[in-house]
């Protein structure tokens, strides 16, 4: 699974892309440090998961989301934020997303969020 990076903090996009590497079916296929650059390389790209910090400079998530639902609609949508998933589920599903998964837990839980994602179609996983 190829997979874009959407965050404003390189801390965090190099963390992911380290978790990524140790998983076999998942390969970073770029980096994006805020909305603009997030629609812009997943246009390029094409890649098949989107992970997306809901809080970015310039577009936020949700709005980036909406815009990547149109625009590469064949791309999975991951939301990724420091706040509990559950509270801005409904919105990240109405613009778009197929998961969201709390910062705090990428460490432990992101490879299966994003096997879950893989294997459920439409499904909308909090963690």
């Amino acid at each position: 699974m190829r997979i874009l990076i959407a965050d404003d903090s390189a801390l965090v996009r190099h963390g992911v892309t380290d978790i990524l590497a140790f998983a076999g079916n998942c390969e970073v296929c770029g980096e994006a440090k805020d909305g603009a650059d997030a629609i812009q390389k997943a246009r390029e790209l094409l890649p098949d998961l989107i992970l997306l910090d809901i809080s970015m400079p310039g577009l936020n998530g949700l709005d980036v989301a909406r815009v990547l639902r149109k625009e590469v609609p064949a791309a999975k949508i991951m939301m990724m934020s420091q706040h509990d998933p559950v509270l801005f589920l409904p919105r990240a599903v109405e613009a778009g997303a197929d998961a969201c998964i709390d910062k705090s837990r990428l460490g432990t839980d992101l490879v299966a969020a994003i096997e879950s994602v893989e294997r459920n179609s439409g499904a909308h996983p909090n963690r």
